[in-house]
């Protein structure tokens, strides 16, 4: 059985599981799927300050913070189970192989990801300032990849399809022009 879920699952079979949480969870009470929301909900649920921004009923959205919660328990569980099994893809190691990366083992490889480089001019760049990124995207664009990629334009909103458009354009961007630069940089 753990061969069968280690195995890469073919896009059709995988897409369409993750794409039935949608239907489902409207079913279930009219929600939507929002992992990034849950910042918002965790600090109004632990800042008694009234900031109007986290003045609301997050009680009402506590259903969110266990899909949260399941998906740090699935990544444990997949880090703790999966670890031997896990790792990039053949033409991704070729290609982080050939842009300098030396310790490409697991899904995080040690030569971008690791407490050693975050004190680095790189890892800087990529942890910190991609975080800053990553979180200022999320909050400009209004949601993150899987409340627009699965849930707007599941439901056909226009805002989303702008939003997953600039998602898929900005990772591209990133990968094959500005990546191969921030790796150039040396420890």
């Amino acid at each position: 059985m753990i061969e069968f879920i280690a195995q890469p699952w073919p896009w059709y079979v995988s897409g369409f599981l993750l794409g039935l949480t949608i239907p489902l969870l409207l079913l279930a009470g009219n929600k939507q799927l929002s992992i990034s929301s849950n910042l918002r909900h965790i600090c109004a649920m632990l800042m008694p300050a009234k900031i109007s921004y986290f003045d609301y009923n997050w009680k009402k959205e506590s259903w969110n913070l266990f899909l949260l919660a399941g998906t740090f328990a699935g990544a444990w569980c997949a880090h703790v189970y999966f670890r031997s099994i896990i790792g990039v893809g053949p033409a991704t190691y070729k290609q982080l192989q050939r842009l300098g990366v030396k310790n490409i083992n697991g899904l995080a490889p040690s030569d971008i990801f690791s407490w050693q480089g975050l004190y680095t001019l790189r890892g800087f760049i990529m942890i910190v300032v991609g975080g800053f990124l990553i979180g200022f995207g999320i909050r400009y664009a209004k949601g993150c990849t899987s409340s627009h990629g699965l849930a707007g334009l599941s439901l056909l909103r226009l805002e989303s399809l702008i939003a997953v458009a600039g998602f898929f354009t900005g990772g591209l961007i990133m990968t094959h022009l500005i990546l191969p630069y921030i790796l150039a940089i040396e420890y």
